[in-house]
């Protein structure tokens, strides 16, 4: 609080020097800063910061104009210092800094932002590149032709006007200007508390909206969005997407993304090139070539092999040479990421209403664009017609005269003044002053015949223009027509083709555009290892070819998964606590031919006990596919693959278990195909897929196969037509037995034996669909490995004890069966007789 005074409020004290008293008075501090802000504040926002929505002009760029055209500086007369345009802004109108004012002349002038320019640079006013202008001493510059579509009709008492800073000249307090400035060529502006950022617009497009929202007042933003798509750059480029340029429009808010225009072609060697044909708006591109150099030099872009200029005087272009093998897309994708070659621009339809700022949509802008219009013809015609009257009163004065000339010369040659002449012609004819004025002053020529037919000629013609002129003014309808013609004709005059391109997919770099789509090789082991590697690893062979080493594997450890994936697939974990983590390809750590691979539970968050049951690979979640999950204690569900189209860090529950229950097997199941189940007990038994319906994803499922309580299910598989189903014994005991032999059932049962058991021959202990050209290997639980091919080993009938497929210890059993086929991870040329054969076996 400001209160420590010597005297009262009001009190009149000395002065220092004796001189007059100082009238000292207390105020609240806060008090006085308010006021002062908001003076200041008012101040930015009405007379600096912010266009007007009638003109789309903020004061100084309004002043600038102004000044050119009352000093002459239009299109038809040469280019004139900048420096004088300046001196005669700042010392007319506007008491700013030259600087300021000068920047903002530069800045009407240059193509790159400003979509019509509005001042005709003659010399250096900065490029695109980030230079800036030459000093106003040594440029020149004019107004623009469409410049002169905003000045259009200011002599006509069009606008209002107001006087200057020091009262001496006056300004109009808006232009008239005859096409939609604001939308046009955009706007961006701060105050104090708010922005402004106006995206600029094609001139015909803008055009078409104000006569489609004049002929359809009550027109929807979609539907002006048919005449006015979206925003138009001066530097070209590409909009992401229409929701960001619909919200800008409807609410006066929204988000863009601009992305550069680029092209590609393959040049020698598979080495290809991207040619940058136009960047985003505001974008210096300068800094933009400097940035793609930092990214090469601190290897963030290896595919990158050079950068250089290709600009000249038909465009700005960037060409980036690839290195071998890389693919443009993805070179691009990381580029929109770590460069201003993908941009945001935040709209902000800000504009001054009534001297107060508004959020605008689209629509009440161009309606407001429309109220001044028409207050600019009617201003216009009211001007039009009152000359047009005036004139018209003088020429019936003129007739009357020359229909009684002779008189009227008597009259003019016998009075003694030009008072008594006026007022005997007055009194004679019934003329008013101005007529009588006009005639005193007709030369002599005018009283010809000639002279008179041209009088009654321009008389006729100014009488059909009253007439008009008040049709106008008695008729809206016939103001909007005339603003549509005009417009339309500014158009023709002006117009020109849109350089942005608006693209309806919107969507965000993430990691996965950055990463090239490729096939690759997935191991999973049984110890939880898991890797990738690309196809191209392996050397092509002939059929029959042994393969190379693959992996060095734990002891006790094997493949038990092996897939080829793109790297943009999903893998599937499916654990024995029945959760489901998701992990994409290009997530697995790459390794080396050699390397085992990544521990699993560095990748997932499993818990203590926890471990990977079944994996599945797929590109996408169909919702009319399904995966089959089974328990140890022999329930089953179906459940649609779109349900597991979703991602948690812990991961989600994929079946829902008893406590002493836990997962065992996860297969994707066709239509009609059949489902085979096989418990330790030594019985098998198979039903089709209908028997179970879909179910959702937390579900515990239904019963698929009854179990003793001393035993459990060893695992389910899908019964392909023409497979076996082999089984073996703890002891190394097993058969294969043909699918067609095993009789349909409903689910629920315990089944049929599937070997005879003994006490010899220890309990079932594992089961697998193989096919007779696939090889098998057996572990035991001491690591001993047996790698056979089925054909080896017998087919025997469903009731059968089996024969010995593997010698087993006393203390030894066996645990585990892989399968190493070439028909699922074999790529054949159809074209040659080579084939890429990755087996379980070369992993």
């Amino acid at each position: 609080m400001f209160v420590d005074m010597p005297a009262a409020h009001g009190d009149i004290i000395e002065g220092a020097n004796g001189g007059e008293g100082t009238i000292v008075r207390s105020a609240y501090l806060g008090k006085e800063m308010q006021t002062s802000f908001l003076e200041y504040s008012m101040s930015v926002i009405v007379s600096r910061a912010l266009p007007d929505v009638r003109d789309g002009l903020k004061p100084v760029h309004r002043r600038i104009l102004y000044a050119m055209n009352e000093s002459g500086y239009t299109p038809q007369r040469p280019h004139m210092k900048s420096a004088r345009t300046v001196g005669d802004v700042i010392g007319k109108y506007h008491p700013h800094g030259d600087s300021s004012v000068y920047d903002a002349m530069v800045r009407l002038a240059q193509p790159f932002s400003m979509r019509v320019p509005l001042v005709d640079g003659h010399g250096n006013f900065g490029s695109i590149d980030g230079d800036s202008a030459a000093a106003m001493r040594y440029t020149e510059a004019r107004l623009g032709k469409t410049a002169m579509e905003l000045l259009r009709d200011l002599d006509k008492e069009t606008v209002d006007f107001q006087p200057n800073y020091d009262e001496s000249l006056e300004e109009p307090v808006v232009l008239p200007a005859r096409f939609p400035n604001l939308l046009v060529n955009g706007s961006n502006g701060i105050a104090v508390g708010m922005a402004t950022n106006i995206p600029p617009h094609n001139l015909g497009e803008t055009i078409d909206a104000v006569c489609l929202l004049i002929d359809n007042p009550d027109a929807t933003t979609e539907e002006l969005m048919t005449a006015l798509p979206g925003p138009d750059f001066p530097t070209g480029g590409i909009i992401m997407g229409k929701k960001g340029v619909l919200d800008a429009y409807e609410t006066g808010r929204g988000s863009l993304t601009i992305r550069a225009k680029w092209e590609s072609h393959e040049g020698k060697n598979g080495k290809s090139t991207i040619t940058i044909k136009e960047i985003p708006y505001q974008v210096n591109r300068q800094r933009l070539m400097e940035k793609l150099g930092e990214l090469v030099r601190e290897k963030k872009l290896p595919e990158i092999a050079n950068i250089h200029d290709g600009a000249d005087r038909h465009g700005i272009d960037i060409i980036i040479d690839l290195k071998k093998d890389a693919i443009p897309d993805v070179v691009m994708n990381k580029l929109f990421k770590h460069t201003q070659l993908q941009v945001g621009f935040g709209v902000i339809m800000l504009a001054l209403v009534d001297g107060i700022p508004r959020v605008l949509s689209l629509k009440e802008m161009l309606h407001y664009y429309i109220l001044h219009q028409e207050n600019v013809i009617v201003r216009r015609t009211r001007y039009e017609l009152a000359k047009a009257e005036e004139r018209a009163h003088i020429l019936q004065g003129y007739i009357i005269a020359l229909d009684n000339i002779d008189e009227v010369i008597h009259i003019i040659r016998s009075s003694q003044t030009d008072k008594e002449a006026a007022v005997r012609l007055t009194e004679r004819f019934g003329l008013t002053k101005k007529q009588t004025d006009a005639i005193l002053e007709m030369r002599l020529r005018r009283l010809t015949g000639l002279e008179r037919t041209k009088i009654e000629e321009e008389l006729a013609a100014l009488l059909e223009k009253i007439e008009y002129y008040k049709r106008v003014l008695a008729d809206n309808n016939l103001v909007r027509q005339i603003i549509k013609e005009e417009l339309r004709e500014i158009k023709k005059k002006f117009n020109s083709a849109r350089k942005t391109r608006l693209s309806g997919e919107a969507k965000d770099i993430d990691v996965e555009d950055l990463i090239a789509d490729e096939q690759m090789v997935v191991t999973v082991t049984k110890a939880g290892y898991v890797k990738r590697l690309p196809v191209g690893t392996y050397r092509q062979q002939k059929r029959g070819g042994k393969g190379m080493q693959g992996v060095n594997l734990k002891d006790n450890d094997y493949v038990e998964h092996l897939f080829i994936a793109s790297t943009h697939s999903y893998m599937l974990f499916f654990s024995t606590l029945g959760k489901v983590y998701r992990l994409k390809v290009y997530e697995i750590p790459e390794a080396s031919r050699h390397a085992r691979g990544t521990a699993i539970v560095n990748l997932l968050p499993l818990h203590k006990g926890e471990t990977i049951a079944a994996v599945i690979e797929t590109r996408d979640f169909p919702e009319n596919e399904y995966l089959m999950f089974a328990t140890a204690q022999g329930m089953v569900k179906k459940t649609s693959m779109n349900q597991y189209d979703r991602t948690r860090r812990d991961g989600l529950i994929a079946i829902n278990l008893k406590d002493d229950d836990s997962l065992i097997s996860v297969r994707r199941v066709a239509e009609n195909e059949n489902v085979i189940m096989v418990s330790s007990a030594g019985k098998a038994i198979l039903w089709n897929e209908q028997e179970v319906r879909a179910m959702g994803r937390g579900t515990m499922g239904v019963r698929g196969m009854t179990v003793p309580a001393d035993a459990h299910v060893l695992g389910m598989e899908i019964a392909k037509p023409g497979c076996d189903l082999f089984v073996i014994t703890e002891k190394g005991f097993g058969k294969r037995t043909p699918v067609s032999e095993y009789p349909a059932h409903h689910r629920g049962g315990q089944g049929v034996y599937t070997i005879t058991m003994t006490r010899k021959k220890g309990l079932l202990s594992v089961m697998k669909i193989v096919a007779s050209d696939d090889e098998i290997m057996i572990i035991s639980e001491e690591g001993v490995i047996v790698r056979t091919p089925v054909k080896g080993i017998s087919e025997l009938g469903r009731s059968t004890q089996g024969v010995c497929v593997m010698k087993v210890a006393d203390n030894d059993r066996v645990t585990a069966v892989a399968i190493s086929t070439d028909k699922k991870t074999a790529r054949h040329d159809e074209n040659s007789n080579d084939t890429d054969v990755i087996t379980e076996s070369d992993i």
